[in-house]
């Protein structure tokens, strides 16, 4: 080896790791941006399918909020609709019965009326006590005393009744009959009972077999001395309770009545007269 010459070089690891690392890095820096970018737009889509996905499942569920209201909103309209239909119907109903309460308020008081200006007077009296229209009439006009047989002035008052009535046929008429507190003891009136009850029948034998009165419209009772109108201690008093009610009402408040109806074919009602009896007035 002369001088100056320099000795061979050996092997350099490092210098060639890093010539070789310096190789390596001449990558064009374009690419490693757009790889860099690749992976963030990788990212970014992964998170915005992932929070879709999360809308998505909101969003069945509010459509399935939405069908649910919408199916009860539907319920409700048919609802609505019933029950408007419901309430016309009703109205209608209503409107009807008002009409039908009016003709038969009308009614009545054409009927009050009519009874007053034909039949009322001292011994007959009219009486309109919640929708009963009442007929009172006094035994003497009646009856004789202690007797259970129509007087010709009875008989002309009950066909009276009978024709008033006859323009009414939805009206049924019960016959009440009431004594004073005069004890009667006789062989075929043994009681007031008997005697109350004799001359209510009368009054109904009367009205359907001289006055032409369909019988499915009446019926008779009798009180005797137990339904006082007035004072039994004086001699007015005791006349006023000896009478005879004729009640006059509609077929509905016929039928909630409490006044039991006796059939009209029991024979009670003497046929003949009898001779008078020494017996209180009744």
């Amino acid at each position: 080896m002369s001088e100056g010459a320099k000795p061979p070089e050996g092997p350099k690891p490092f210098t060639e790791y890093a010539t070789k690392a310096e190789r390596d890095s001449d990558t064009p820096k374009p690419l490693r941006i757009a790889l860099g970018f690749l992976v963030v737009l990788s990212i970014a889509l992964l998170l915005l399918w992932a929070s879709a996905q999360n809308k998505l499942r909101d969003l069945d569920s509010l459509r399935a909020d939405l069908t649910h209201a919408n199916t009860g909103l539907s319920n409700a309209l048919a609802q609505i609709q019933t029950d408007t239909a419901k309430i016309a119907a009703l109205q209608s109903q209503v409107a009807g019965l008002e009409k039908e309460k009016d003709m038969a308020g009308q009614m009545a008081k054409g009927l009050e009326d009519e009874m007053r200006s034909d039949l009322e007077s001292k011994d007959v009296t009219i009486s309109n006590l919640q929708g009963k229209l009442t007929v009172n009439i006094l035994d003497r006009v009646m009856f004789d005393s202690g007797e259970a047989v129509v007087r010709p002035g009875g008989e002309a008052v009950l066909r009276k009744i009978a024709e008033i009535l006859a323009g009414h046929p939805e009206l049924k008429i019960h016959v009440i009959g009431h004594t004073d507190n005069i004890p009667i003891h006789t062989a075929r009136m043994p009681s007031n009972w008997e005697l109350s009850t004799a001359r209510a029948l009368a009054a109904v034998h009367f009205l359907v077999e001289k006055a032409g009165v369909d019988p499915r419209r009446v019926g008779a009772v009798g009180y005797g001395e137990y339904r006082p109108i007035a004072d039994n201690a004086t001699p007015e008093g005791r006349a006023r309770n000896r009478r005879i009610a004729i009640t006059i009402l509609p077929d509905e408040l016929a039928g909630a009545d409490t006044v039991p109806t006796a059939t009209t074919n029991t024979p009670v009602v003497p046929a003949p007269t009898p001779p008078p009896t020494e017996n209180p007035a009744k």
